[in-house]
């Protein structure tokens, strides 16, 4: 999928305890564009991200990124490297103020980091954060919640962005909303790596798409190529693809 990867997993075997989860997943995701991870329930998409945020061990195989191995390394360390997470539903102190959440996430950052800067960038970037700054994180509405997630991600100025299902539980004004913003980070320079059960609209605003089953990898590809196959409307019907399918 390119001649830059910024991220590769290479027969990466990983899961819980003893329920194997990913069975030798490998793709590759280019650099400076959204890629998005579709699948049925259970391909192991979020799985995937555990495993490439050291969230989760890696049996076998190996992850790079940047073209450095980062297999099971520690969370901290590829914050430290440039990668963000933004996982699944709310992960943001509700009782806290939008400033205080914020000033949180920045104690990530290395040393030197000018993190009052990089918030007022935030704040200019997205100015409902700046309008509700002194507000608790609770009353903000879903995808102010959402947006604040992903803002506090990037006071770390990542290269990459893993985001677990960011349409979850939003309006479908949001829903645009928030893959509007996706775009505008991309073309800032920032690549996204999104799992998102709303393919259809998902592989419409990406660059490039992952179809996994059964902790596989079946297809990869441009987004508009993988939305325009047949195979992938039978899998996402229930069906599932083949064996001669894939």
């Amino acid at each position: 999928m390119g001649a830059d990867p910024i991220l590769a997993l290479e027969d990466v075997v990983a899961g819980y305890g003893k329920l194997t989860v990913l069975h030798g997943t490998r793709f590759a995701v280019r650099r400076g564009a959204i890629t998005t991870i579709i699948g049925p329930n259970g391909a192991g998409k979020s799985t995937v991200f555990k495993a490439v945020f050291g969230l989760l061990p890696v049996e076998r195989g190996r992850v790079t990124f940047d073209g450095r191995e980062t297999t099971n390394l520690a969370p901290r360390r590829l914050l430290e490297r440039g990668v963000c997470y933004v996982p699944q539903g709310r992960n943001i102190f509700p009782e806290l103020s939008v400033r205080h959440n914020l000033e949180l996430g920045g104690e990530a950052a290395g040393p030197g980091v000018d993190i009052g800067a990089r918030m007022a960038a935030m704040m200019a970037r997205f100015p409902v954060l700046r309008e509700r700054a002194d507000a608790q994180a609770s009353t903000l509405s879903g995808g102010q919640q959402k947006l604040l997630e992903i803002a506090r991600g990037l006071l770390l100025d990542p290269q990459l962005v893993l985001i677990d299902e960011p349409s979850i539980g939003l309006s479908p004004r949001l829903v645009r909303e928030t893959f509007a913003l996706l775009a505008g980070l991309r073309d800032r320079g920032v690549t996204i790596l999104m799992v998102e059960q709303n393919a259809k609209s998902a592989l419409e605003h990406s660059d490039y798409g992952i179809v996994l089953e059964q902790g596989r990898t079946r297809m990869e590809g441009e987004a508009r190529a993988i939305l325009a196959d047949p195979r992938v409307a039978r899998l996402f019907l229930g069906g599932g693809l083949a064996a001669d399918d894939a």
